[in-house]
C-alpha cells in the first residue's frame, strides 16, 4: 500500500504547496491570462498535475493512471451525463418550436429581462439544484436564458453567478449529507449551521445579480423585486435548514422566491399573449416533466428501488491502495476507489427521460429526435472532454496527496482559520466542481484542524461547505456546462473564467467574514 506524504519537499508544508499548486497555477495562467480554451486548459492542468504526482509525490505510475481514469470516469458519468440530458431536453423543446411559446409566456409576465434573470437563473434554477444539482441548474437555465434573447456569454455568466446560494443543498442536500458522513457530525446540527452561513448572503445575491447585469440604475428599478426574492429565499433557507432538515431546504426557499417574484411581477402588470393556456402548457411540459421526473427519483422509496440496479465498480489499481495519513485523517486509513456506475438512478437518467416524454408530447418523429440525439452529442464533445480532464485532474491531486498539502496550508493560518476554513471548502470547489466532492475532500481536516486550534468543528465543517459555494462559479466543470448550454464561442470561455473570478473570490470573502463573525464576534449564534 503506497502512503501519502504531505510535505514532500524538504519536509516543508510551504515549499510543498507551493508545488501542490502548480496543476492550478496552470489553469490560472491558461485561462485567466493566455485566454487558452476550457479544454486546453483543463488537459494542461491534468499533464501539471501528473509531473507533480509522480516526480514531487513519487505516486507510482500505476496507482496515477487508475487515479486519473476513476476522475475522468466520474467526470463523463453522472456529471457529463446530466450536462448532455439537460440540454437534450432544450433541444427537444427547440426543434419542436415550443420553445418560442414558451418564451412568449414568460414574455407575458414580464418583458425586463432583469426579472426574466431573477425567476429563471435565481429562482427556477435554485428550484432544480435542490431536486437535481451536478450542473442540471446551469445547463437548464442558461439554455433558457439564450432562447429569450440574452446573448450568450451574459446568459451563461448570469447563471453562474445566480447558482451560489443553493448549492449547498443542492440534490435533496446531498453535500451537507455528505459532510456528516466524512466527519461524523450530526446531520441536523451540520444543516443549521450551512444555513445559518449561507442565509445571509443569500439575502443579497439577487440584488448582486441584478447588479452586476444592470447596474446601479438598472438595480433601483427592480431593488424592490430583487429584495423581496431575497428575504423569501433567505428566510425560508434559514428556518427549513435550522428547523426541518437539508433536504428540502432549496425546494421550499426556491418555491418561496419565485412566489415573491410573480406577486410583484403581478402588481407591475401583464403585457398581452396570443397563445391559448393550451398552447403554454404544452411549451412548459418539458420542464414540468422534467421537475416531475427529478422529484420522483428523489423520492427515498423509488430512489431505493432505482438503487439496487447500481454497478459497484472497485477501481483497478486503485482502491485502498492509497493509505492517507494523519493529519489529514485520525488514523492511517485506505482511501477506497469505489466507482458507482448509477445507470438507472442517476439524475441524468431522469432528465433523459423527461426529454423523450417531452418528444413525444411535442410530437417529434424518430427521425427529428435522432437528429436532436446527434446534434447535442456534437455540441458536448469538447465540454465532455473538458469534464474529464478536470476530474481526472482533481482526483489525481486528492489521491496523490497534493490536494491534502494545499489543505494542511490553509490550516495552517491559526487565528484565521475561520476565514481560510471557508476559502478552503471554495479550493475544494473550484478543483472538483462539486460542494459534495470538496466536503468529502476537506471535512474531516477541517474537523481535525478545528479541535487543534480550540475551534467549533461543526461551524468549521459547515464553513467549508457554504464557502465552497462560491467555488462553483469559476470551476472548469461549471464554465464548460454553461460554455455548451449557451453555445458559447470558444474565446469566451476564458472570458467567462475572468469574469467570474472577482465575483467569486469577493463573495468567499463574504462567507469567511460572516464565519469569523461567528467564531469570535457571537460564537453563542453558531450551532
Amino acid at each position: 500500500m503506497w502512503q501519502q506524504t504531505y510535505t514532500p519537499i524538504s519536509n516543508s508544508l510551504p515549499l510543498s504547496a507551493l508545488f501542490a499548486a502548480i496543476p492550478i497555477f496552470t489553469l490560472l495562467v491558461l485561462l485567466g491570462v493566455l485566454r487558452k480554451p476550457a479544454w486546453m486548459a483543463s488537459l494542461a492542468g491534468l499533464a501539471a498535475a501528473v509531473v507533480v504526482a509522480a516526480g514531487v509525490y513519487h505516486m507510482p505510475l500505476g496507482v496515477l493512471a487508475g487515479s486519473v481514469t476513476y476522475g475522468a470516469a466520474f467526470g463523463l458519468f453522472p456529471i457529463g451525463w446530466v450536462v448532455f440530458s439537460a440540454i437534450l431536453l432544450y433541444r427537444v423543446s427547440l426543434e419542436s418550436g415550443k420553445f418560442e411559446i414558451l418564451k412568449d409566456s414568460i414574455g407575458h409576465l414580464t418583458g425586463d429581462r432583469r426579472l426574466q434573470a431573477l425567476l429563471i437563473a435565481f429562482a427556477f434554477g435554485a428550484f432544480i439544484e435542490g431536486a437535481a444539482g451536478f450542473g442540471t441548474p446551469v445547463a437548464v437555465a442558461a439554455a433558457m436564458l439564450v432562447g429569450l434573447g440574452f446573448e450568450p456569454f451574459y446568459a451563461a455568466g448570469i447563471c453562474l453567478l445566480a447558482n451560489t446560494a443553493p448549492v449547498a443543498f443542492g440534490s435533496i442536500g446531498i453535500p451537507v449529507a455528505t459532510l456528516a458522513v466524512t466527519t461524523g457530525l450530526p446531520l441536523d446540527r451540520l444543516s443549521a449551521g450551512v444555513g445559518r452561513i449561507c442565509a445571509p448572503v443569500s439575502l443579497f445575491v439577487p440584488a448582486y445579480l441584478i447588479l452586476v447585469m444592470s447596474g446601479w440604475k438598472g438595480l433601483r428599478g427592480v431593488l424592490p423585486a430583487a429584495a423581496l426574492c431575497g428575504a423569501a429565499f433567505a428566510v425560508t433557507q434559514f428556518l427549513v435548514s435550522n428547523f426541518v432538515g437539508p433536504q428540502l431546504t432549496d425546494l421550499l426557499a426556491s418555491m418561496a422566491a419565485m412566489g415573491a417574484l410573480l406577486l410583484t411581477i403581478r402588481r407591475r402588470g401583464r403585457t398581452p399573449s396570443v397563445h391559448s393556456g393550451r398552447q403554454i402548457a404544452l411549451a412548459w411540459a418539458p420542464y414540468l416533466l422534467l421537475v416531475t421526473c427529478v422529484l420522483l427519483w428523489g423520492y427515498k422509496p423509488l430512489q431505493i428501488e432505482l438503487s439496487k440496479f447500481n454497478i459497484l465498480v472497485n477501481w483497478p489499481g486503485l482502491h485502498n491502495v492509497v493509505q492517507r495519513m494523519p493529519p489529514v485523517v485520525a488514523r492511517p486509513a485506505p482511501y477506497a476507489a469505489v466507482y458507482n456506475f448509477t445507470w438507472l438512478s442517476a439524475s441524468g437518467t431522469a432528465c433523459l427521460i423527461a426529454a423523450i416524454l417531452a418528444s413525444v408530447v411535442a410530437g417529434l418523429s424518430l427521425t427529428q429526435f435522432a437528429r436532436v440525439l446527434r446534434h447535442t452529442a456534437r455540441q458536448l464533445a469538447m465540454a465532455e472532454l473538458t469534464l474529464a480532464a478536470v476530474l481526472g485532474l482533481a482526483f489525481l491531486m486528492n489521491y496523490s496527496g497534493a490536494t491534502a498539502t494545499l489543505g494542511l496550508a490553509f490550516a495552517a493560518t491559526g487565528a484565521m482559520f475561520p476565514f481560510f476554513s471557508a476559502m478552503l471548502g471554495w479550493l475544494g470547489v473550484f478543483l472538483t466542481g462539486s460542494d459534495t466532492s470538496a466536503n468529502a475532500l476537506f471535512g474531516n481536516l477541517q474537523v481535525v484542524t478545528a479541535h487543534k486550534l480550540g475551534q467549533n468543528p461543526v461551524l468549521m465543517a459547515a464553513a467549508n461547505s457554504a464557502g465552497g459555494v462560491m467555488g462553483k462559479m469559476i470551476s472548469l466543470t461549471s464554465i464548460a456546462v454553461a460554455a455548451c448550454a449557451t453555445s458559447m464561442k470558444r474565446e469566451d470561455e476564458a472570458r467567462l473564467f475572468r469574469f467570474t473570478l472577482k465575483h467569486s473570490i469577493f463573495l468567499a470573502s463574504v462567507i469567511g467574514l460572516v464565519v469569523m463573525f461567528y467564531a469570535y464576534v457571537m460564537p453563542g449564534w453558531a450551532p
